[in-house]
């Protein structure tokens, strides 16, 4: 079977395709990194071609399958939220159904995000759309997960094929469910010899690759990280290291070191010590034999790369159905003997180390534990747009994502209950807490803490600031249940706290009303250390004390 790969990248479709016995005649790609790791596997001579300005007539004849992944960016919620220019990624839909409708071969497969799929059906059946020229073809478009398919990683994208995929689905029962255990184990044991973890082909371990690893995650990383993963004010919880017995996440093309998408394990050889993947544990949990090089100028770019690709394991799969391998025929994911190295190896490219320097402003965002209720409802502490002039202040927010409301704590409400709810007996463990925090924090304003987290100067770190409140809040909002015990008490304070957020407006209009009256100890507990903490950082720690 004669094949054309369009959108080849770094060679996921070409790979599963000739290693299901598909000849590939010719490969098509714009990016250079993504031409010379094919060249370099592959043993090809491509040159990077622009598929929208290819012409029709210089593709090659007798072609039985064209496949491939047209750009995705324009359509990724992961692109400014979903809100990428849609016209600009048609015009690539509409390019690989031109040179289908051009070449009339007998299968063809496009993958992408799983957007698309919602997106070509629209197309495919509203007069006047870009797409709607190309209904014939009736495709069947499916989302899948290719962790259901061979490769270690939860994956889903969008299929959109003339390849029966039921078909596909029969060789499921041949293929074990990978796990991201598997893939690290497989990558950092102690033999000689490593087994390739998806594949079963092997290779001298001194011939394995890219697997330079990244300096361990420390200090405000490692904070940062599990912050953002294990408790999110707004999405959902991940777990922090990654966990080794399932497929990983989605192996993302772009990520840094301080990234709630990054997958994050225990190194394996350093109990304790938390690391990102290396490029080789991110292209086997992407179904890349384990002897496939990467031919780019830095670590960023063989991840960006390895990241875009389609796992070669689905591949694999579509190539033996389009091909009508018989399921009880079908012999799984398998390399027998060990694997051939490319002659040329790319040269080793070293990770990024850990952040030594840091700009002057330097930005700081951090929800307080204990004052975080999903949904983006939480207190935070920040530095506001800190390039120019940092503003270090506690800060509550609540409300859906298109009607996000903040509360300007400005000293008020801690004013207020100082002289009322707190000047009760019952809170005087709280004034000895305030007092205590008060010569802890005495240094935590502006100039210091910026200082202190651009790694410019001494002082207190943010975290260590968001901690404090947090302890100090958990005081008071034990108080505070402890007195709202008294149902007029209780009520009180849901109605200060919902009017204080109100600021004015009819309180029966507010956003996520039933929440703010559910949380609203807490949520009095943080509007009370918030404005306390924002009034001693204006006067550098000088908070006068109630009577």
């Amino acid at each position: 079977m004669r094949a054309i790969d369009l959108y080849a990248g770094i060679g996921g479709w070409s790979l599963g395709l000739r290693l299901a016995g598909v000849e590939v005649v010719a490969s098509y790609e714009w990016w250079q990194p993504a031409v010379d790791t094919h060249n370099g596997n592959h043993g090809g001579a491509l040159k990077t071609t622009n598929v929208r300005t290819l012409k029709l007539d210089d593709l090659p004849e007798d072609i039985e399958l064209v496949v491939g992944s047209p750009p995705c960016t324009e359509f990724s919620y992961s692109n400014r939220g979903g809100s990428g220019d849609l016209a600009e990624g048609l015009k690539d839909l509409v390019r690989f159904f031109e040179v289908v409708e051009h070449l009339k071969p007998k299968w063809w497969a496009m993958e992408n995000v799983p957007r698309v799929a919602e997106f070509i059906r629209a197309g495919f059946s509203t007069p006047g759309h870009a797409l709607y020229r190309f209904r014939r073809l009736k495709p069947i478009i499916e989302v899948v997960d290719f962790s259901d398919y061979g490769a270690a990683q939860a994956r889903r994208r969008c299929i959109v094929s003339n390849i029966p995929l039921d078909l596909i689905d029969a060789y499921k029962a041949k293929l074990p469910r990978r796990t991201l255990g598997d893939v690290i184990s497989s990558l950092n044991g102690s033999s000689p010899i490593i087994r390739d973890p998806v594949w079963g082909g092997t290779l001298a371990a001194s011939h394995l690759t890219e697997m330079e690893i990244e300096a361990s995650l420390a200090g405000d990383e490692l904070r940062m990280n599990r912050d953002a993963k294990t408790y999110h004010a707004v999405y959902n919880n991940m777990a922090f290291p990654d966990r080794m017995d399932e497929p990983s996440r989605t192996v993302t093309a772009t990520c840094t070191r301080v990234s709630r998408e990054s997958i994050v394990i225990e190194a394996p050889h350093a109990p304790g010590q938390y690391r990102r993947l290396t490029i080789r544990e991110r292209a086997s949990l992407q179904g890349f034999p384990i002897n496939y090089q990467f031919y780019a100028r830095s670590f960023a770019e063989k991840a960006k790369m390895v990241g875009n690709a389609i796992p070669p394991t689905f591949t694999y799969l579509l190539a033996s159905a389009a091909q009508g391998v018989n399921p009880r025929d079908f012999k799984g994911l398998k390399l027998d003997g060990a694997l051939p190295m490319p002659e040329a190896l790319p040269k080793p490219t070293p990770p990024e180390t850990a952040g030594r320097t840091y700009p002057e402003g330097r930005s700081f965002r951090s929800a307080i534990p204990g004052l975080r209720f999903k949904s983006g409802m939480r207190f935070e502490l920040s530095n506001g747009s800190a390039r120019n002039s940092p503003e270090w202040k506690v800060r509550f927010f609540f409300g859906p994502s298109k009607d996000v409301r903040e509360v300007d704590l400005d000293g008020s409400v801690f004013a207020e209950m100082a002289d009322t709810m707190m000047a009760l007996p019952a809170f005087s463990k709280v004034w000895e807490a305030l007092d205590r925090d008060q010569r802890h924090l005495h240094d935590a304003y502006n100039a210091s803490l910026q200082a202190a987290w651009a790694h410019k100067g001494e002082g207190h770190d943010p975290f260590d600031v968001v901690d404090t409140l947090a302890a100090l809040a958990a005081t008071l909002g034990e108080t505070i249940d402890f007195w709202a015990q008294d149902r007029v008490n209780a009520e009180m304070a849901r109605a200060y706290v919902l009017d204080t957020v109100a600021a004015g407006e009819p309180i029966s209009s507010l956003p996520g009303k039933a929440k703010l009256a559910k949380n609203a100890n807490a949520i009095l507990a943080g509007l009370i250390v918030g404005d306390w903490y924002n009034v001693s950082r204006h006067s550098k720690g000088k908070q006068r004390r109630a009577a």
